[in-house]
């Protein structure tokens, strides 16, 4: 007696999720005629973090659909720009993502990052806690059913992981406005006010500074500027906003 099966086309960007046997335009798979097609996906290795469109004979699903022997299924990747509603679009990164977030910070993005390893189980909870969407190259971390939203971050290079984030989601850039160090808020500083945390040196030559009114961090255009001015304008170019 034949197994019932399904035939499922994945879309291109999520074949690296799937075997090889799977990455063929059309690839038969088992099922057991009473899970979901959601669970279907993830058994393939897919987080649904990742899947769009879910198609069945050409028909929009849910995740919940339960698939019938001999449908044909196509899984679409998330539509760009994706839309997360139900809160402000805020992030939180994982301990291995600490470059994105320190950038995205720059950029003015609202990302939190634990700089120690706190685990999935509490990530998760932050992530359904704060309403933030978890960036995660963790795909079991990803699959975990309470945390608020998240994606799969791609690259392993930080210039190809801030493209991507910021090409999927999209969020409004202000840039110089958040501090790198924790991502509180900047505001203009007083050289006077801050200068008992001044190197001498410092204090010699700069003279506009800002400062992170959650954990006193203080910031001026230093040795470092040029680089970080090129990861603005690149980003602002690309994605919109102002650098100034």
């Amino acid at each position: 007696m034949s197994r019932p099966e399904i035939h499922v086309t994945l879309a291109p960007e999520l074949r690296l999720f799937v075997n090889s046997e799977l990455r063929r335009k059309r690839a038969p798979v088992t099922i057991d005629a009473s899970s979901s097609l959601g669970h279907v996906v993830e058994s393939l290795g897919v987080p649904l973090t990742e899947a769009g469109a879910l198609l069945v004979d050409g028909r929009a699903v849910p995740v919940s659909h339960v698939p019938s022997t001999g449908e044909s299924v196509e899984v679409r990747a998330v539509a760009r720009p994706q839309q997360v509603p139900g809160a402000p679009l805020r992030f939180l990164l994982d301990v291995h993502l600490g470059t994105l977030a320190r950038r995205l910070r720059l950029l003015g993005v609202d990302a939190a990052y634990e700089s120690e390893d706190i685990g999935d189980p509490a990530l998760a909870a932050l992530s359904a806690a704060e309403r933030r969407v978890l960036l995660s190259r963790d795909r079991g971390l990803l699959r975990r059913r309470e945390i608020w939203a998240g994606a799969y971050v791609y690259s392993d290079r930080p210039d190809e992981q801030l493209r991507d984030v910021l090409g999927r989601f999209a969020p409004v850039l202000a840039p110089w406005t958040r501090c790198t160090a924790c991502n509180g808020r900047l505001a203009d500083a007083e050289k006077d006010t801050v200068a008992e945390r001044l190197e001498h040196g410092t204090r010699r030559t700069y003279d506009v500074f800002a400062q992170c009114t959650a954990c006193g961090r203080v910031y001026w255009r230093g040795a470092h500027h040029a680089r970080l001015e090129a990861i603005v304008e690149d980003a602002v170019r690309e994605f919109g906003g102002s650098a100034a």
